[in-house]
């Protein structure tokens, strides 16, 4: 039987954001610190190796000639892997060979790395947790008498306020430009991306919700339908013009 509890909350500064753990319920006899510690050693981990802000990192010598993908580590060529699909599935919209200065998988990276953060809480007897780091959010379980999670999605341009709360059940991911500047680039025309305020995906993976809320920022209405119609995936558009759109099995709480 689950052990229900009080929620055990961890911040972690990783990846130049800062990740929230919330422990809600876990198996008897599980230690949640050693949990948490065991899921924040392996984000700082994979994190070093992703990383494109060091040079001496696997990811930034693979980048630049000074590695072979063959000889590379586990997690690099998984996440490339994961990369093609995506840019297969978003219609080119995500696409991390595109970017200035070369590959750059990061649309796609920090999803993943929080996914593999809730596969050791599980692995430590953890049942229902939250990771949320910068807008993606891994969860596990459910909260004690709730179906889903109720995750709120920050307004673009009202730090204040909330454009919307969703019901989710294993992951979300939002983009945007209102906190980080024009950071996305459109992958057709390389200039910066201006059509959407906020772009949202709901998903099975969040490794890949974070690479099609990537896509939709960049790509708007277009991405949009192609997320309707990929199984277990639903998407919610803020558009730069402050009109909305969402995908038809979107789930408003």
């Amino acid at each position: 039987m689950p052990q229900v509890l009080d929620p055990v909350v961890h911040v972690e500064p990783v990846m130049g954001t800062v990740v929230s753990f919330h422990v809600h319920d876990v198996a008897n006899g599980t230690d949640v610190p050693i949990a948490i510690e065991a899921a924040c050693e392996r984000i700082h981990g994979l994190a070093a190796s992703l990383t494109l802000w060091d040079p001496a990192s696997p990811m930034s010598r693979l980048r630049a000639g000074e590695l072979d993908l063959a000889d590379a580590p586990e997690e690099l060529r998984t996440v490339l892997t994961l990369c093609w699909v995506a840019t297969l599935t978003s219609g080119g919209w995500f696409d991390p060979w595109s970017m200035p200065g070369g590959v750059d998988p990061t649309g796609l990276a920090k999803g993943w790395i929080l996914e593999q953060a809730i596969a050791e809480l599980r692995a430590h007897g953890v049942r229902a947790a939250m990771v949320n780091g910068g807008g993606d959010v891994a969860l596990l379980g459910t909260p004690r008498g709730q179906d889903t999670w109720r995750i709120g999605i920050q307004h673009p341009w009202r730090s204040d306020a909330m454009a919307a709360v969703l019901q989710v059940r294993d992951a979300v991911a939002t983009s945007g430009s209102y906190e980080r500047g024009a950071h996305l680039i459109d992958p057709f025309s390389g200039r910066p991306a201006v059509v959407a305020g906020s772009a949202t995906v709901v998903g099975t993976s969040l490794a890949m919700a974070d690479a099609l809320a990537t896509g939709l920022a960049v790509g708007g209405d277009e991405v949009l339908a192609l997320v309707d119609r990929l199984e277990g995936y639903e998407g919610y558009l803020i558009r730069a013009d402050g009109t909305e759109a969402s995908t038809a099995g979107i789930c408003f709480a």
